[in-house]
């Protein structure tokens, strides 16, 4: 990791190292809740500045994202927005 005036630059081997720790994150999640949205449908996680991302469709807008500022919040996030968008519009809080 680069240190440059304050900013953090990620080497290319940083890089995959937060990978790296994302993905088991996620195995663990996914293990840790087998029957979750985010294990049985596997959305791609990213990361966009401190936040992750968990999606699934072609992008925010037309598919179903969870926010978060771990990996864990993230899929938590996208289990609740999966959940809901299987609810009928009458039936939600």
């Amino acid at each position: 990791m680069l240190m440059n005036a304050g900013a953090t630059t990620l080497n290319a081997r940083d890089t995959v190292d937060q990978t790296l720790i994302a993905m088991q994150e996620m195995d663990r999640y996914c293990s840790a809740h087998p029957n979750s949205p985010a294990a049985t449908r596997h959305p791609r996680l990213s990361i966009h500045g401190r936040t992750f991302v968990a999606l699934l469709g072609p992008n925010i807008e037309q598919g179903i994202a969870g926010f978060g500022d771990t990996v864990q919040a993230a899929l938590r996030a996208f289990d609740l927005q999966y959940s809901r968008s299987l609810t009928p519009p009458a039936d939600r809080d």
